[in-house]
C-alpha cells in the first residue's frame, strides 16, 4: 500500500458546509481535519472502534486533542474540490501531531493543526501510544 492511500483525500465542499455568505465557514477547517484523521486511520486499517470510544466499549487508552489550529486561506463555494494532504508525526512515546493541507485547484485554501496525547482512561495519566497508531505514524514516515 502506498502512503498517499491514506495520506491524501479528497472531498468536495457541501451546501452545507458555508454559511450565508456562500464561501465555507471557516470552523469546518477543524471538523474536516477530524474527519481526515479519521479516515486516514481507517484507510490504513485501524478501525474507529480500536481508537474512539463508543458506548459498551470502553477503551484502556484515550488520544484526546490538546491542541488544535487552523488558518483559513482562500475562500471555498459549494461544488468546490477539495485535496487534504495529512502529514502525521510523532512527537514522543506518549504523543503526536497531523498537519493538515487544504488545496483546492492547486491552490492552498487553508492549514490545520491536531496535537493529540494519550492517556489511560482509568487514572488519566500519560501513557505510551497504542501499537496501530505508532505503526500508522511509522508508516508514514516521508521516504
Amino acid at each position: 500500500m502506498n502512503s498517499s492511500d491514506w495520506l491524501l483525500l479528497c472531498r468536495t465542499v457541501r451546501f452545507g458546509d458555508t454559511d450565508a455568505a456562500g464561501v465555507m465557514h471557516f470552523h469546518q477547517l477543524l471538523r474536516w481535519c477530524h474527519e481526515a484523521y479519521e479516515e486516514s486511520l481507517e484507510r490504513f486499517g485501524i478501525s474507529s472502534a480500536e481508537i474512539f470510544p463508543v458506548p459498551g466499549n470502553a477503551l484502556p487508552l484515550l488520544l484526546p486533542i490538546t491542541h488544535c489550529s487552523a488558518d483559513y486561506l482562500a475562500p471555498l463555494v459549494c461544488g468546490d474540490p477539495l485535496a487534504i494532504a495529512l502529514q502525521p508525526r510523532q512527537l514522543d512515546a506518549t504523543a503526536f501531531e497531523v498537519i493538515y493541507r487544504f488545496t483546492s485547484d492547486g491552490k492552498l485554501a487553508g492549514c490545520g493543526l491536531t496535537r493529540h496525547q494519550c492517556i489511560s482512561s482509568a487514572e488519566r495519566k500519560k501513557a505510551e501510544l497504542p501499537v496501530p497508531i505508532v505503526r500508522w505514524l511509522l508508516a508514514s514516515v516521508p521516504q
